[in-house]
């Protein structure tokens, strides 16, 4: 029996921001996880109709996304989906990690990203851990 693949949705209007973010989880952030399939989306109504239909374990935001921030549209997602998902904010500059904690995010990754530290906190969400810490 074959296990199935956890959905993750990465947003960002730039394809280099998307890709950065699925190298540096990769398809299979912990051995004790399944694969990872990704979902990519690069405008906030790609995201909201894919988070709507329920299908995905995790979103990670682009903090940085235009001309919707990823911040600001997790702190939607959270505050309007019932059941909402895990989100995972990236932002840009360590400083940052106050707004991504204001957005509600259950972690937070900050550029450059490190392969280590980002599978281990994407793992450490999609085990349903709270990591409200910067993972650089």
């Amino acid at each position: 029996m074959s296990e199935q693949a956890m959905r993750v949705l990465v947003f960002s209007h730039r394809a280099d921001v998307r890709e950065s973010i699925t190298s540096a989880v990769g398809r299979r952030p912990a051995a004790d996880l399944g694969r990872v399939e990704y979902v990519e989306a690069t405008g906030v109504g790609e995201v909201i109709t894919e988070m709507d239909e329920g299908d995905i374990d995790l979103a990670i935001l682009d903090g940085e996304a235009q001309p919707t921030g990823g911040i600001g549209l997790c702190r939607q997602l959270k505050n309007e989906i019932e059941d909402c998902p895990p989100i995972v904010v990236a932002v840009r500059r360590k400083d940052d990690r106050w707004l991504a904690t204001w957005s509600q995010a259950d972690a937070v990754l900050v550029h450059p990203l490190d392969p280590l530290s980002a599978a281990e906190t994407v793992a450490d969400v999609l085990r349903g851990q709270r990591i409200p810490t910067v993972h650089a």
